[in-house]
Order: C-alpha cells, then structure tokens, then sequence
C-alpha cells in the first residue's frame, strides 16, 4: 500500500512523513475523520512504509523487498490488525471473541481495497441483526502480540480499527498497553467518533484529524481509476460528500442507496396519502434491516430532508443530489419548507439515536410515519 493510493489527503499525508523522518513518530496515533475520508487507506500506507526495509526516494515502499511481497498479502509477522467482530450463534460462552476469530475474511476484505465501511464488514462475517465490539479477550491478544520479539527487527505495528467499539474492559487493557508500550511498537487507531473512547486513551495518543476527501481530488481519482467522463465524475464527486466508499457505491449496481430512495419516495407518498395501513407495513418492512442498515438507511433520509429543502431556492451549487434523486425532488421538494424542515430533520435523527440504543424497530419506525404525516401536510 503506497501513500500514492490514497485518495486527496495530502495534509496528512505529509504530517506523518514529517515526524518519521525527523524520527519523533509517537507509540500511538489517533486517525479521525468522517467514513470513507481514507483513515485505514492512510494507516496501511503508513504501516507498509514503516515495515518496508528499502524506502524509494519518492517516500514510497519499495515494493521489492521481502517485507513488501509479505504486505501485498497483509501477512508480514510485525503487522497485527484489530477490528470489531460478532459473536456467532452456538460460540460457547467460555471462548474469548478476539480478531483472529473472523482473520480469514478480515484478510479478504482488506485485499480487495482498504476503503470499506462497518456495513460491508458485517456482510463479510455475515452478521444479522447483531452490532460488532471488540471484546475483552482481544486486549489480552494484543498484549500477547506486541510483546513479543519483531520478526524482522523493525516496527511492531497494530492498526486498531473502530476502536470506539471496545468495550469497558477492553479500554482500561488497552490504556496500560499504551501507556507503558512495548519496544519499538506502534499503535494506529482508526476511529471515526473518537469522543466514545476513553479520555486517558485520547490523551496519550497523537491525533491526527482528516477531512473529507476535496471535490476535485475525489473527481480525478474517478476518472483516472473508474474511467468516468468529466461531467459524470463531477456530479458524483459532489454527491458522495468526500467518501471514495459513497462514489463507488453510487457506482455499483447493487446500491444500497437505490433501494433507501424507493423507501423514501414509498414513506412520503403514502404519508401524504394518509394510509396508515399500507405505512405500517412499510415500518415493518425496514424493521426487518439489520441495526447499521437501519441508521444508514435514516442517514440517508436525512441529507434528502435538506437536499430538498436547498432544492427549493434554484442555485444548483447547493445542491448535492444524483439525477435519480433530482427528478424525483423536481415535484415533491415544495413540500420540504421553513415550516417543516427542522422537525423533520430532528425526527429523523431521534430515530437514529433510538435505534443505536436498540429501541424496538417496529415502534420506533411506526412513531416516525405517523409524525412524519402531521409534518408533510400542515
């Protein structure tokens, strides 16, 4: 994985660089930033430099040596990987859930590419309705990994994916292993909502904050990797709001968000209808998504809420929406207006937080139709 590779982010990029080459590189570093910006795209490059025994004057792995040929498979001995992992129906209770339960399609999924988002992963450990931790067991493995002698006489690296998942137990582990760390080990921390982890962990990391990845950056890796015309590249580039993971769903023709539109466009036109019936059958339809789909799917529902609302004032640089989703705001936008437009909003976003919180999905979803009538035709 070359810093080339990653998409947009030269700020960042270039202030990890900077501290590895004037040798001041911390134990731990706090990636941040929104889903899709390039976090674990920027750690793996990171890692890959570091474990990389021939660094090429352009700051890039040598993509020759021994340690390279082992990074190209994610297999090098020093590279350790920790994510969030379900735990499956009939695991007995005695055994520890730790990473390396699920590294066979850890390892799938990060070959194909390093963007990816906690959906997909949930899809590759086939997860149903269940939401992924890091549970105890794991700090216990990772004390057990990065004491252990470097292989190769480098770096001892651990890319913590997600670790705003860890549960109480595992943090406080976690906190001793960094605050008295292993020789020549590192710790990368890849956390989108870094305020859910411990402040003591925050405190002893270094923390780099990433943006979303720039508009243009976006439309050139669109039409130098995916072969789209200039137009095309710019209109998606502007709608995936700086997430290469939104551009290349909006690509696939298995996209969620196609499926979240005829969900939206059902909920109002039967809200506007009044049919109560037929909206009760749609709650009980979405409640039957899995949780992460569930608030992806509001999420959703939410940026069209103020897509539409901007639509209204004809200034097309406002507005952020695929072709689909603009023809469909051509007629239904007016109904989106000062008068509705906050509630509407802070419904939504209520739902997200009740179902992060495993409210019942049937009620939560069913409330939501039914204020979301009295909120369309007042």
């Amino acid at each position: 994985m070359k810093f080339s590779e990653v998409i947009g982010q030269q700020d960042a990029k270039n202030r990890l660089l900077q501290m590895i080459k004037e040798n001041r590189l911390p134990h731990a570093i706090l990636l941040c930033g929104p889903n899709g910006c390039g976090k674990m795209a920027l750690a793996m490059a990171t890692a890959s430099y570091l474990l990389c025994k021939n660094h090429s004057e352009s700051n890039e792995p040598c993509d020759e040596c021994q340690q390279c040929a082992m990074l190209r498979k994610w297999q090098h001995p020093d590279l350790h990987f920790t994510y969030p992992v379900i735990k499956p129906s009939g695991t007995s209770s005695d055994h520890k859930m730790v990473s390396d339960d699920f590294a066979k399609e850890w390892n799938h999924m990060i070959t194909q590419g390093p963007y990816f988002n906690i959906d997909q992963w949930l899809g590759e450990m086939g997860a149903a309705n269940q939401q992924a931790i890091i549970y105890a067991g794991e700090s216990d493995e990772l004390v057990r990994k990065m004491s252990l002698k470097s292989s190769q006489g480098g770096y001892k690296i651990c890319i913590i994916w997600l670790p705003e998942r860890m549960n109480g137990e595992c943090a406080n582990k976690l906190l001793k292993l960094i605050e008295e760390p292993p020789l020549q080990s590192l710790f990368i921390m890849v956390s989108e909502e870094p305020d859910k982890l411990l402040e003591t962990i925050r405190s002893r990391t270094q923390r780099i904050d990433m943006k979303k990845i720039a508009v243009e950056d976006l439309e050139q890796a669109l039409v130098s990797q995916r072969g789209l015309d200039t137009e095309t590249a710019h209109r998606l580039a502007r709608v995936s709001n700086g997430s290469w993971i939104k551009a290349l769903e909006e690509l696939g023709a298995d996209n969620d968000n196609h499926l979240f539109l005829d969900m939206f466009i059902m909920m109002m036109r039967l809200a506007y209808m009044r049919n109560i019936k037929e909206l009760k059958k749609w709650s009980e339809t979405v409640s039957g998504y899995g949780r992460e789909k569930q608030r992806r799917m509001l999420s959703y529902f939410l940026r069209l809420i103020r897509e539409n609302f901007m639509y209204n004032f004809h200034q097309p640089e406002l507005v952020y929406m695929t072709q689909e989703e603009e023809n469909f705001a051509r007629n239904f936008a007016r109904f989106i207006n000062e008068a509705n437009v906050i509630e509407l909003s802070e419904l939504f976003s209520r739902a997200i937080r009740d179902i992060g919180q495993n409210a019942n999905p049937k009620i939560v979803f069913f409330d939501m139709v039914l204020k979301v009538i009295v909120l369309l035709i007042q």
